[in-house]
């Protein structure tokens, strides 16, 4: 049943009406409710509020349509009827008293359709909701009427069977009464019957004497051919049936009727026997038989599965020197002596001869193709479920249930490699030994064709070609399942499911379908059914079923077989019919790739030995659809894996926190995610290293780095960004960033600073007076500043970082030979060689502990080498910012200390005690600063951003000392202890730092103008000496700042109210600014 008929009656009660009542009513609900002539849910301004849904199980609510049903005639008619029948009927009634229209022969429903849509007052719209709750009660009445009677219907299917033997047992009789009628009429015709009667009589009796000996050895015949069957015989079976059969078909035995259940015997006996020997083949062919077990445990341990899973056996024998022994150019003579199961291949001769006697040879290998796929299938979901038992799921490295997107340590993997190299081999051990199996009855077939001068008759000798497509399907359907995590980029069984209905949705009837893998097999009724059923085809059909083995042990063996295949049979059909695919034991992912590939290509390799030369199915293809698959299906899902893992390293919370085991992987702090990251690439580095090497698949590796780049670069802004006013205001950096990311003087400055050998002093000075001077045309605001520490310690994690994985990806650099890319099919390819390259079966069994590389040609190595610079001049401009920023911090502190508006220098005459709150903090600032650089940087780094602090405090204090003005004495020796704090805190951060100049130039605003300009008199006339040695830097002042220092002396006057005193004052500056310009410039 569909939808239509609402929910499952498993969710109700055994009406199914869902509502927990038995009437099949719902509650009544929203009689009065508006008409929405567009059913349940329709929304539109038209209507307002969109109604509620109404309740599909509510027969209509009149009482008055019904009470013609409580009439006490129609409940004693309605007595001895069930509650769905009673309910059918109201129904019915109601429809032909509510909806006559509709019971005629002529209705027409679209009329009905079109009136019921119409609101116009002709129209019957307002009996929509009534039509509907009739149609919804007619639908709840057949459900019920169903569940009511389906246990009728499931007991009439029990008695088919029986009902079936009764008829055909009553069509012989029939049969036989027909002829004995014909037979007397000819008699009752006859002019005297009882002369006639004893003349046939006695011919009859003459017939039987001479066919008494033909009789007598006819007698013998079923239990020759039963005991034949039972001892697998089968060549001598044949020849005792055909010998019978053609005794049989002698006129003179024709009229014999005691002869008829022997006829009918031997023609179900050789039905029976094509059935026997075409299950004895499939025993063989595909492993069923526990004599072919050990074979197929010894290619799986040759090739390289646990040999603790299996029992040591015998010495293998390769397949080529099996052929070699075999002797098909003469007839296969049975040996009673011998068990023929012993020897498969042997066994496999002797059932193809027999079937070639019995003339069923053709059928049989069509047969054969018909159920292969089956069988295919069965043996791996056989094979996964015993592996599944080997291995524990707690010993499978886990699952996360992550898609694939986790990357396994070396742990994990050994344990995910055990299941799956376990699978393989095993599996592929068992597809070897089918496929000599095959080849061996290709062989046999084709020596008999060639005995008998029969030609070259292909449909006998069939296709290695079919069987070659489906184990292409099986290892496809594996690897897709072990690989890939999204059925959306490959599905390998795309057939639509039994069922499915036009419009794409289930029928809902179709999946509550008995079905046979739901029966537990173990129970007392089905296995009392199936002795019994066993017992009839062996009275009827004797062999059939074999009932005697060599030995108890061999029959316990071929019961335990029997059970399993039965049970991987039921398995096997309903995972497909479920999913389509097989059971995991792992958890998929593109990293299996690297275990899958090597046991497949070694297989591939022994399967062309195998594949009979002269076929259909050329060797050098058997690889092409790996080609097909990498392409396809393996580069989209390591693309989207790549980016899915990409996402979930940019994604995670902590992929910008320090990682806590950095010490494992670098000497210096790095990001969580630069480490995950790595460990990424790492890991599909080392996986490509197994797999043949594609560019395409190179590509998206430097891909995913570009994208971490990006990833990293966005986050550095953000660091370094403002905070916006408003939301619309363009982004902003700080002033550091600027500097180090800008094109500009400065910037070039500091990259030759950093890139020299030695820090140079010149381009120390030229740095701090080009900073100075863009400094003093743009003063720096408290948001040109870093103010967080945790985000100075991030830059520095991010150049650590950055360098850290510079390093590291430049060394995954490797230059190939092989230039595939699948992304340009027009290139040329040399497709089955690159496949042979992997074939080494040391490579596939061994753990690759080796080095990591990406594999790159020419043309790709270019796109490698911008991404590693990029990586080199992000971390350098990291690098930069960093230096700059402590500058900018210092630059802004000491521009605020400065000034007169925060920090005035006019003090009365108490003693100086501290410094400016300013400069503490600037100290404070500074040490931690430098205590961050000192954890997260080397000494190089380090030193690139102490150097020249000492200088450019020395520089800004006394190029910017007219900031002060008005200062008096007091005011100086505030900055003169200032001066001294920042120098004592200095030497804690960079080594010989000396604020002497600074101090030495407002020692002489203490000492006054005519100091100031008596020096600028001696130090001119030292200069003009000669022999006398340059003045040191502490003690040499230029023109500007001495000039400047004369007017900070008279600053307090000149800011005095009284006129008088600030223009004495000013005649008084000028006459010194005179004299100083004289004895500075004079030549």
């Amino acid at each position: 049943m569909s939808n239509r008929y609402g929910g499952s009656y498993r969710n109700g009660n055994s009406n199914g009406n869902g509502n927990g009542t038995g009437t099949g009513y719902g509650p009544a609900s929203r009689q009065d409710e508006d008409y929405d002539p567009y059913g349940d849910g329709y929304t539109s301004d038209r209507y307002g509020t969109p109604p509620q849904r109404l309740n599909p199980r509510r027969p209509p609510p009149d009482s008055s349509r019904t009470a013609d049903f409580s009439s006490p005639a129609s409940r004693s008619r309605r007595t001895n009827e069930t509650n769905a029948e009673r309910q059918i009927s109201q129904v019915l009634e109601l429809i032909k008293t509510e909806w006559p229209a509709m019971i005629q022969n002529d209705s027409i429903p679209v009329s009905l359709a079109l009136q019921l849509l119409d609101n116009s007052s002709v129209g019957r719209a307002n009996e929509y909701r009534g039509f509907k709750k009739t149609h919804q009660y007619l639908q709840d009445s057949l459900k019920n009427i169903v569940h009511e009677h389906h246990q009728g219907f499931n007991s009439s299917i029990g008695t088919f069977h029986k009902i079936q033997g009764s008829i055909q047992a009553s069509q012989k009789r029939v049969r036989t009464l027909k002829d004995s009628l014909v037979a007397s009429r000819t008699s009752l015709c006859a002019t005297d019957p009882e002369l006639k009667k004893l003349y046939k009589t006695s011919q009859m009796y003459d017939d039987v004497l001479q066919t008494l000996n033909e009789l007598e050895d006819l007698r013998t015949v079923p239990d020759q051919l039963e005991a034949r069957i039972s001892e697998k015989r089968f060549l001598t079976a044949v020849e005792v049936l055909q010998n019978a059969l053609r005794k049989l078909r002698k006129p003179e035995l024709d009229d014999i009727g005691a002869l008829s259940d022997l006829r009918s015997y031997l023609a179900n006996q050789e039905t029976a026997l094509m059935d026997i020997l075409v299950e004895e083949l499939h025993e063989h062919l595909y492993l069923k038989s526990p004599y072919c077990q050990e074979r197929w445990q010894n290619l799986a341990k040759n090739q390289g599965a646990y040999s603790e899973n299996y029992n040591e056996s015998g010495v293998w024998t390769p397949f080529h020197l099996v052929l070699d022994t075999m002797d098909l150019e003469h007839p296969v003579t049975e040996d009673p002596a011998k068990n023929p199961e012993a020897d498969t291949f042997w066994y496999i001769s002797l059932v193809v001869e027999s079937l070639n006697k019995l003339g069923r040879l053709e059928s049989v290998v069509d047969t054969l193709k018909q159920r292969l796929p089956v069988e295919l299938f069965s043996i791996v979901n056989e094979t996964i479920n015993e592996v599944d038992l080997r291995h524990p799921s707690s010993l499978r490295g886990g699952s996360s249930n992550a898609q694939g997107l986790h990357i396994y340590g070396n742990r994990e993997t050994q344990m995910r490699a055990d299941v799956i190299y376990d699978l393989l081999w095993t599996l592929y051990g068992k597809f070897e030994a089918i496929a000599e199996g095959h080849r061996v009855f290709h062989e046999a077939i084709k020596a008999l064709i060639r005995r008998e001068g029969a030609g070259n008759n292909s449909s006998l000798l069939g296709s290695f070609k079919e069987l070659w497509n489906l184990y292409q399907n099986e290892i496809r359907s594996l690897l897709h399942n072990y690989v890939t995590t999204d059925a959306d980029v490959y599905q390998f069984n795309s057939s639509p499911r039994p069922g499915a209905m036009l419009n794409g949705s289930k029928d809902a009837s179709r999946e509550h379908l008995f079905k046979f893998s739901e029966a537990d097999p173990k129970s007392v009724e089905m296995v009392t059914e199936y002795e019994a059923l066993d017992g009839i085809i062996r009275t009827a059909v004797p062999g059939l079923t074999s009932g005697s083995r060599k030995t108890q042990a061999t029959d316990k063996k071929s019961a335990a077989s029997r059970e399993s295949r039965k049970s991987a049979y039921a398995g096997a059909f309903e995972n497909r019919n479920a999913s389509g695919s097989y059971k995991s034991l792992v958890e998929p992912s593109v990293f299996n790739m690297s275990l899958l590939l090597p046991p497949t290509l070694i297989f591939l390799q022994r399967l062309k030995a195998i594949v009979p030369p002269g076929s259909d199915l050329a060797a050098s293809t058997l690889t092409s659809f790996l080609d097909n698959f990498l392409v396809n299906v393996f580069q989209p899902q390591l693309d989207e894996t790549l980016s899915k893992l990409s996402d979930n390293v940019f994604g995670e919370a902590d992929s910008f926190q320090q990682d806590p085991d950095w010490a494992l992987v670098a000497r210096r702090p790095v990001f969580k995610g630069t480490t995950a990251f790595f460990a990424v690439v790492t890991a599909f580095c080392r996986m490509l290293g197994t797999i043949p090497h594609d560019q395409a698949l190179s590509a998206l590796i430097i891909s995913q780095m570009t994208r971490y780049y990006e990833r990293c670069f966005a986050w550095f802004k953000s660091l370094v960004s403002k905070a916006q006013e408003a939301p619309t205001a363009p982004q902003s950096l700080r002033y550091s960033a600027e500097l180090a990311i800008g094109d500009g003087e400065i910037q070039e400055t500091i990259k030759k600073l950093w890139t020299s050998d030695n820090l140079d002093r010149e381009l120390i000075e030229k740095e701090v007076g080009l900073l100075i001077m863009q400094t003093n045309e743009r003063s720096l605001e408290p948001n040109d500043i870093i103010q967080d520490r945790d985000v100075v310690s991030s830059l520095c994690l991010l150049y650590t970082s950055m360098k850290w994985l510079s390093v590291r990806v430049a060394g995954l650099r490797h230059i190939t030979r092989f230039d595939t890319d699948s992304s340009q099919p027009t290139l040329p390819k040399n497709q089955n060689r690159r496949w042979t390259l992997l074939n080494d079966p040391n490579k596939a069994n061994s753990e690759q502990q080796g080095p990591v590389y990406l594999p790159m040609t020419q043309e790709t190595v270019q796109s490698f080498d911008n991404i590693l610079s990029s990586y080199e001049d992000f971390a350098g401009s990291v690098l930069l910012t960093l230096h700059m920023e402590i500058r900018c911090r210092i630059i802004q502190s000491l521009g605020v200390a400065l000034s007169s508006k925060t920090a005035p220098y006019v003090l009365g005459d108490q003693e100086i005690k501290e410094p400016d709150p300013q400069i503490l903090s600037l100290n404070s600032e500074l040490v931690a600063y430098d205590e961050t650089i000192v954890r997260f940087l080397r000494d190089r780094e380090t030193a690139f951003v102490r150097t020249g602090l000492g200088l450019l405090i020395n520089s800004y204090l006394v190029s910017n000392a007219l900031a002060t003005q008005p200062m008096n004495i007091r005011g100086c020796e505030r900055m003169q202890l200032n001066i001294l704090v920042l120098q004592q805190n200095l030497k804690n951060v960079e080594s010989g730092v000396d604020l002497t100049r600074a101090a030495n130039y407002f020692s002489l605003f203490q000492e006054g103008p005519d100091r100031i300009v008596e020096k600028a008199k001696h130090d001119k006339e030292h200069e003009a000496e000669e022999g006398n040695s340059p003045l040191p830097d502490a003690e040499k002042f230029t023109y500007d700042e001495l000039k400047a220092l004369v007017e900070l002396c008279y600053s307090e006057q000149l800011a005095d109210p009284e006129r008088g005193v600030a223009a004495a004052a000013k005649r008084q500056m000028g006459e010194k600014v005179l004299a100083l310009s004289e004895y500075m410039w004079q030549s």
